[in-house]
């Protein structure tokens, strides 16, 4: 990889062969684990302006209509998460000479508060074209961290590595992206949009990005933001802006009409049955056969489960059962049949890429891969995309397979898990809405087949072989350090963990991550090496999850010693008032949770102050203050339950008991709790119609 440092440029062609479409990420770290970011994307024009204001891609503006730009989102890493975007440089329109790549934190946030920042861009195949760390960031709150430009018919990247102290407000503005700084009426519009609720914009950068001049005024821009971004009941309410106006998009509403039938033995007919399904074979075949045809159907979906592999922007065709030579026809050539293709055309040229479908939990065959790996690389394919109910990790490949590095054709093998399949067709269909109402009734109806209990589409499944004899051996108090079991159950919880933030995500419509304390880069394989050692002596696995537009971090424990689980969530105290109002207000904000919910009192100086149930604290709040005295931090609130004791997803199994310790947690204590506390989210400039 091509280590860069600020002001540096590079040819992209001097560094792939294949960097038409090319993967850039951003990344950073917090050692406090809250710490994070928005990515940008602005296309701008010779006069180093954008040429309308919907060349301002954003969360809320992610893709462009020709696919030059898409925002993948925030993938979790090892030390981390990395935020992704797809560029598609063969089809940037000829008069856009610049994309710059920036990113921006909330208002009050510092870029100088993170770790680790870094740029990295890779090709169509995923390999590693050049890297730009940032070290010198200080106060500001938005970052040009560099750009593509044309140059000679030659497209190249430029380091730049400077920010804005007004934050993406500056930054746009300095683009020619006009902020408003007067709050706006709510004006009418659609049910499927929601109201968006925003923050008064400032202007003007710190620092100017090279190339960027003074602004122009173009008309005000509009957004929609999340449905539980709402104004805080205690804090003044913030300017309120119009919702976007550009490309309607439908959603469907999240309660269902009610039925016309009888009794519950009534059965709705379904465009994708499932009941009938007896074998795996047989589930292979129809959940590969009903996912690409959606694929196909609906462009934003087909768009968004390829564009992170390196396929372009075009017309999607797929196939399945296909029939294809495998062999040398000297010594006897033979036919092999991937579960699946998929192709894309554009201008042209074809992108293809072999299915290979495992359901059930069935573990993947690594000849079986390799054999549709050596197909692809003979007859020019792209890509091998294997599909499972497992969930990928770093430096934990899920299939042994090599790759000939002397072709020079190159042939990428990734992994798509149906949970990630079904968190982007939640999000499609209810928080971000696609181009139809018919395309919105397939997605629910993939929906519905994937989550049925006879599909086999269920995301991880099982904790593995190690699971049973790990737990065993920390009940008899014989589990060392050092012992690969212990490993093997830190990775499988680490899937666990990652399903749970795709399906909270899916349902919230807003990003959840799994936290990781430590600093960029931290090898995969020593760190899961120390949570191993930490499990066997202390007998637990403990994960954070940082959940979109909530005060603290989510934290998951689970106790093999005592079989319990505990979920929690820190809310720091108020700036204002007194310790006993703050008791009294947040124990009546609890009215809805549960009676068995912990509270405990943080102090600064001793840690742990008072504790209690809700049951015992609702007449006396009074109860969770200190006795002698001490500054209070937060409170800490808590539920317990019993874990499962099996290592799969039955009623009594682990998997479904964290499931539920999560739904339970978040349904009875976060979401009624963040109805009163929650922060608004910044508002951001968008495009119009």
């Amino acid at each position: 990889m091509h280590e860069m440092t600020k002001g540096a440029n590079v040819g992209l062609g001097s560094l792939s062969e294949d960097a038409t479409t090319v993967r850039v990420g951003l990344s950073w770290s917090s050692e406090t684990g809250d710490g994070d970011a928005d990515v940008s994307v602005l296309l701008l024009g010779d006069r180093g302006k954008v040429r309308s204001d919907a060349d301002f891609f954003f969360y809320n503006n992610p893709v462009a209509e020709d696919g030059s730009v898409q925002l993948l989102g925030k993938t979790p890493t090892d030390s981390g998460s990395e935020d992704r975007i797809s560029v598609d440089l063969s089809v940037v329109p000829e008069d856009v000479a610049r994309i710059v790549v920036a990113a921006s934190r909330d208002e009050g946030e510092r870029f100088g508060d993170l770790n680790g920042l870094r740029l990295t861009v890779a090709d169509r195949s995923g390999e590693g074209l050049l890297g730009f760390s940032i070290d010198d960031a200080g106060a500001e709150g938005a970052f040009v961290f560099g750009e593509f430009y044309r140059r000679g018919g030659e497209w190249k990247f430029r380091a730049i590595g400077q920010g804005y102290e007004t934050g993406l407000a500056g930054l746009a503005t300095d683009f020619g992206i006009d902020v408003d700084d007067a709050a706006e009426p709510v004006e009418a519009v659609e049910a499927a949009a929601d109201p968006a609720v925003g923050r008064p914009a400032a202007a003007k950068p710190a620092e100017e990005p090279a190339g960027s001049g003074s602004a122009e005024a173009v008309a005000p821009p509009a957004v929609v933001l999340p449905a539980q971004a709402a104004p805080p009941v205690e804090q003044a309410a913030p300017a309120v802006r119009r919702p976007r106006t550009v490309r309607k998009k439908v959603t469907l509403p999240k309660v269902a009409k009610k039925t016309l039938a009888e009794n519950d033995t009534w059965r709705s007919a379904r465009l994708f049955p499932v009941p009938s399904l007896k074998s795996d074979r047989e589930r292979e075949t129809r959940a590969t056969s009903v996912l690409l045809s959606v694929m196909a159907q609906v462009p934003e979906f087909g768009r968004r489960l390829t564009a992170g592999f390196g396929a372009p922007a075009g017309r999607m065709e797929t196939f399945t059962e296909v029939s294809l030579p495998y062999g040398d026809a000297r010594t006897g050539e033979s036919r092999k049949r991937p579960d699946g293709v998929i192709r894309v055309e554009r201008a042209g040229k074809l992108w293809t890429a072999l299915i290979e479908t495992k359901t059930n939990g069935n573990p993947l065959k690594a000849q079986q891969v390799q054999d549709y790996l050596d197909i692809a690389a003979r007859r020019g394919y792209e890509a091998v995309i294997t599909l499972g109910n497992d969930v990928a990790l770093e430096g934990s490949p899920l299939v042994d397979v090599k790759i000939d590095g002397r072709r020079k054709h190159k042939v990428v093998l990734w992994h798509l898990s149906w949970a990630e399949v079904a968190h982007q067709a939640q999000l499609l269909i209810r928080h971000e809405g696609v181009g139809n109402a018919a395309h919105a009734w397939l997605l629910q109806e993939l929906l519905h087949y994937l989550q049925h209990e006879n599909s086999g589409c269920h995301g991880f499944q099982n904790m593995g072989p190690a699971w049973v004899p790990v737990r065993k051996a920390i009940d008899d108090e014989t589990l060392c350090q050092g012992d690969p079991r212990a490993v093997d159950v830190v990775e499988s919880w680490e899937r666990l963990v990652r399903q749970v933030c795709l399906r909270l995500g899916g349902e919230l419509g807003q990003k959840v991550l799994p936290v990781q304390r430590v600093r960029r880069a931290a090898d995969p394989a020593a760190r899961r090496g120390a949570l191993a050692d930490l499990l066997c002596r202390e007998g637990r696995l403990h994960a954070e999850l940082r959940i979109e537009g909530i005060q603290g971090i989510l934290a998951l424990t689970a106790d093999l010693r005592t079989g319990k689980l505990r979920t929690s969530v820190d809310i720091p105290a108020p700036d204002q008032g007194y310790p006993l109002t703050w008791a009294k207000r947040l124990i009546r904000q609890l009215y809805e949770a549960p009676a068995d919910l912990h509270v405990r009192t943080l102090l600064a100086e001793h840690g742990d102050g008072p504790r209690g149930t809700l049951e015992r604290l609702r007449p006396e709040p009074a109860d969770l203050l200190p006795k002698g005295g001490g500054e209070i931090t937060g409170f800490r609130l808590s539920l317990i339950k019993s874990m499962g004791v099996t290592r799969g997803t039955a009623e009594t199994g682990f998997i479904r008991s964290v499931d539920d310790a999560v739904d339970r947690f978040w349904g009875s204590v976060v979401t009624p709790l963040e109805r009163r506390l929650a922060p608004v989210r910044p508002a951001v400039a968008g495009p119009v119609g």
